[in-house]
């Protein structure tokens, strides 16, 4: 924790006034932490510092947008009264372009913290720019996976101190943070950049995963196929997928040919399938059932040991 602190004070004390209002930032008691000492490794000049943006409305509100992060950071979110000993490493969707760090971020953990589950919030590196390359999907970029790795390593290396079960460390994310949950869930055996300190000589796979609405599973329209950068195995962790049939960003082959390819390792997977939804609705409640879906995630973890009543 005294390396946490150490190092957010030398980056604030970094930045221009104007650059902190400009970048995302959670809500006060919470503290963004750096995740790499130095530059991140693959580092890609972007075209201008971090800033946030205000998008359309989901379900009557408007949604915030981090776009040019080039400095990733993890928030961690203790839980409200009862600690279960688990954690969830949250990626919001945002095409590898930006981050809903809002819809698919912060009103997560405050879901995940009432249940007793320690959230942290990834900021992963996005360029915000269409002329700019994606930070993924991995390995056409390694960027967004390189920080996925590194985050889990960061959270088991700090388990004792966040009051954490290492054994019960999760992922859980949406649209392209959908994609980047299986891909983490399946490039764990080795690290994609140098090793950097500690953190990284813990395991980063992790314990279960959740996708929802995820994309980049499914990329041959004339072939059902899986992508084959995605090589699930049997060591893949439990993973629970949730999609509905009316997602014309990413349609429900991604899920069902990721499912399958769970099925067919002997992983312990679960699918949940709506006839309407749409794409990126987050955690907002809606007249649409799929948007229920905290209380099936919820029972799962029970299910599979990682919470309890």
């Amino acid at each position: 924790m005294k390396f946490i602190a150490i190092a957010l004070a030398a980056l604030f004390a970094s930045l221009p006034p104007g650059a902190r209002a400009a970048a995302w930032e959670p809500a006060p008691g919470h503290v963004q932490v750096p995740i790499w000492p130095g530059t991140p490794p693959d580092a890609q000049p972007l075209s201008g510092p971090e800033f946030v943006t205000t998008r359309n409305t989901v379900a009557g509100k408007p949604w915030t947008a981090a776009e040019r992060v080039s400095r990733p950071t993890m928030t961690v979110y203790a839980p409200k009264g009862r600690n279960t000993g688990a954690a969830v490493v949250v990626f919001p969707g945002g095409g590898y372009w930006v981050l809903a760090m809002d819809l698919e971020g912060t009103e997560v953990c405050d879901w995940l913290t009432s249940r007793g589950i320690t959230c942290v919030l990834l900021k992963y590196r996005v360029p915000g720019d269409r002329q700019q390359p994606q930070s993924g999907p991995y390995p056409k970029s390694p960027m967004a996976l390189q920080d996925a790795q590194r985050s889990i390593g960061l959270v088991r290396q700090n388990a004792a101190q966040w009051h954490i079960d290492p054994h019960r460390i999760g992922v859980l994310g949406f649209s392209a943070g959908g994609h980047l949950v299986a891909a983490i869930s399946t490039h764990f055996e080795r690290r994609l950049y140098p090793a950097v300190d500690a953190a990284d000589k813990q395991s980063c796979r992790p314990d279960f995963a959740v996708a929802l609405y995820p994309g980049h599973l499914w990329i041959d329209d004339d072939k059902f196929e899986l992508n084959p950068d995605v090589p699930v195995s049997e060591r893949t962790p439990p993973t629970l997928l949730l999609q509905a049939e009316d997602d014309h960003v990413d349609g429900i082959n991604q899920s069902l040919v990721y499912y399958i390819a769970l099925k067919n390792a002997g992983v312990p997977v679960e699918m949940h399938l709506y006839p309407s939804g749409g794409h990126a609705f987050g955690l907002r409640p809606n007249a649409f059932p799929i948007t229920r879906w905290p209380a099936l995630v919820d029972t799962w973890l029970q299910t599979i040991g990682m919470t309890s009543d």
